[in-house]
């Protein structure tokens, strides 16, 4: 069964482990990894049942501070409020500061047009992470990012039968207007056979991927303001 009323199936203990092992791995190796969490879901989505799921999530980012972990939603204005219910129900603590959850956590958005644009990105901006991040993917229309500026910038065609065509203008304004303050990966032009179209864009390939200690000393200096 399948579709919006069919019965949710979540991970068992074996799946939820794992990133224990990975986080070991990493403090081991000395090297940070990242984990594209729910990629096939919306964390912040607004289902009951996913409360205790989220509170298990939070746990577990705070148990492994040698991983970076992509929390990628259409609902950023969902994100502040879940994760202090969720908190109440996973922390004995008396205060807890959103700041220093989201220490290890790169926190992202969906934006396909400028009216997402513009809707989502002053409540993503808003919320403390390590890094903030925009998938416009697939890009249906011009953007222009203005004041809101992530850290990470990820562009992509749509793919697959009836895509919808992206202008080769669109990628580039993007591509221009990003500078020191967002990293611009350009993942694929997409079309109904993405492997054929590939993913170069006047020339070469894009491959941008943003620095936590930069986005660390960026909110820093946001906080100095405040």
């Amino acid at each position: 069964m399948w579709g919006v009323n069919a019965p949710r199936r979540f991970f068992g203990d074996k799946h939820w482990n794992e990133p224990l092992k990975w986080n070991a791995a990493a403090q081991a190796e000395g090297k940070r990894k990242r984990v594209f969490c729910a990629s096939m879901a919306d964390v912040f989505e607004d289902r009951p049942d996913l409360r205790e799921s989220r509170q298990r999530l939070i746990q577990l980012i705070d148990d492994t501070p040698n991983l970076d972990w992509l929390l990628l939603t259409k609902r950023p204005e969902n994100i502040e409020n879940f994760l202090n219910l969720a908190s109440n129900g996973s922390y004995d603590r008396g205060d807890w500061n959103l700041r220093d959850h989201l220490k290890n956590v790169w926190l992202g958005t969906t934006a396909e047009n400028q009216d997402l644009w513009d809707s989502r990105l002053p409540i993503l901006m808003s919320i403390p992470a390590a890094v903030h991040f925009v998938s416009a993917e697939p890009l249906l229309g011009q953007i222009e990012m203005g004041i809101w500026r992530p850290e990470w910038l990820i562009v992509g065609g749509e793919s697959g039968p009836g895509a919808r065509p992206m202008q080769s203008v669109w990628v580039e304004s993007l591509r221009d207007q990003c500078d020191e303050r967002t990293a611009f990966l350009f993942k694929q032009w997409g079309g109904v056979r993405k492997e054929k179209t590939g993913r170069e864009l006047n020339g070469r390939t894009w491959d941008g991927y943003p620095s936590p200690v930069n986005a660390e000393s960026r909110h820093a200096e946001e906080d100095a303001r405040m």
